[in-house]
């Protein structure tokens, strides 16, 4: 996860839990979903994005580029809400690269919002929520993060209404 996105991420204590969280992770059985609002509407309401994905460095530092030569990246999304000029996006990361939700929005034409590096720098910051976990552990266990604050009046503008308390 990125440092600047908000909501779950996973933690293990012990040594167990995080080689079973790892195992999961690499057999593909956690699930991960992001929220993202987006500068931009898509065309349709659902859709998969296939880009391979380089991290390339530069004196300035670095950045993740969509190249023929990076490593396979996919993710897959639904529009949740719109406004007029921006969209509330779910995604769901079929691999797991870094700044992947960031350069794919941004090469199908909607950064998301709030993204300094791949879009538009915003004072409500990087507008990308790891809304919830799902790990396939002995009891199964998933979690739900709320938007953060200063996410929340883009997500109203897209028709997404907070859970009463």
């Amino acid at each position: 996860m990125d440092t600047d996105t908000s909501g779950c991420l996973a933690i293990a204590l012990r040594k167990q839990p995080l080689l079973a969280m790892q195992q999961a992770f690499a057999t593909k059985t956690a699930r991960k979903t992001y929220w993202a609002v987006v500068d931009g509407v898509p065309h349709t309401q659902t859709g998969r994005i296939d880009l391979p994905l380089l991290k390339t460095s530069t004196r300035a530092g670095w950045s993740v580029q969509v190249a023929a030569t990076g490593a396979p990246a996919a993710t897959t999304w639904r529009v949740l809400g719109q406004s007029a000029h921006t969209s509330w996006l779910e995604l769901e990361l079929e691999t797991g690269r870094t700044h992947q939700a960031r350069v794919h929005c941004a090469a199908m034409g909607w950064p998301i919002v709030g993204d300094a590096l791949y879009g538009t720098a915003s004072p409500a910051g990087l507008h990308l929520l790891a809304r919830s976990l799902h790990l396939p552990l002995e009891n199964g266990i998933t979690v739900t993060a709320p938007p953060r604050t200063g996410m929340q009046p883009a997500l109203r503008a897209c028709g997404w209404q907070p859970s009463p308390a």
